[in-house]
């Protein structure tokens, strides 16, 4: 029977957009309700600069992603374009390409040349994407799916500090708002340790750290500048 394995680097392609949405979620919106509550405005209107970070947001993040991931996209399209023109028209070189690649992996030259022409002979495009290339099926580019889990994390991030405005009362805003954002930034940065194999307590730290600058940042730029309204 062949032995499974659930390797952490597959989540790759669906967790970073999830972290970044996620976190992104929840440090700019959070950002941006604090500098306008440190302005001394009304719970209504922190609110609804909320909802607007959130949809702009979201929007934001899918049309950021799908552009970058489409750019990786059409750059590995273009690397095995170029493989199988060179394939077809080059095999030897190729093929000598692919013995040195495992010489340099550590095989004696005849053994290289034996694995590289079975594995020619197997499938040498896939074998050239992999080997040669660095492109394996787990990590290709899915700009779709990395544009539709960034915007629907953002979503989820930016959530919270918008339901803490409804619940909180108005005199204790930016105090509700900094410590469920930072709660929840410690949570989200240590699942997404926890997911990809990493320290938990480091992953979180990393997160917390970074989100309670922003948002002492933003909450001191609206104390600064903001009028009675």
């Amino acid at each position: 029977m062949r032995h499974g394995e659930n390797h952490k680097v597959q989540h790759l392609g669906w967790l970073r957009a999830a972290v970044l949405g996620a976190n992104d979620g929840i440090i700019s919106t959070a950002s941006l309700m604090m500098g306008i509550a440190a302005a001394q405005t009304s719970s209504h209107t922190i609110l609804l600069t909320g909802i607007a970070g959130l949809v702009a947001g979201s929007l934001s993040m899918a049309a950021g992603e799908y552009v970058s991931v489409c750019s990786q996209a059409d750059t590995e399209a273009a690397d095995i374009a170029r493989e199988t023109y060179e394939l077809a028209t080059q095999p030897d070189a190729e093929l000598r390409e692919l013995t040195e690649i495992y010489v340099a992996r550590g095989l004696d030259r005849e053994l290289a040349h034996q694995v590289a022409v079975k594995l020619t002979a197997h499938d040498a495009l896939t074998t050239h994407a992999r080997d040669e290339l660095g492109i394996v099926e787990f990590l290709q580019a899915r700009p779709l799916q990395a544009a539709l889990t960034s915007a629907a994390t953002f979503a989820v991030g930016a959530l919270i500090p918008l339901i803490v405005v409804l619940l909180a009362p108005e005199s204790q805003l930016l105090t509700a708002i900094a410590a469920s954002s930072l709660i929840a930034l410690a949570f989200l940065g240590g699942l997404a340790a926890k997911v990809g194999g990493a320290g938990v307590i480091k992953g979180a730290w990393r997160v917390c750290s970074w989100g309670a600058i922003a948002m002492g940042l933003t909450a001191a730029v609206g104390h600064l500048f903001g009028v009675q309204v």
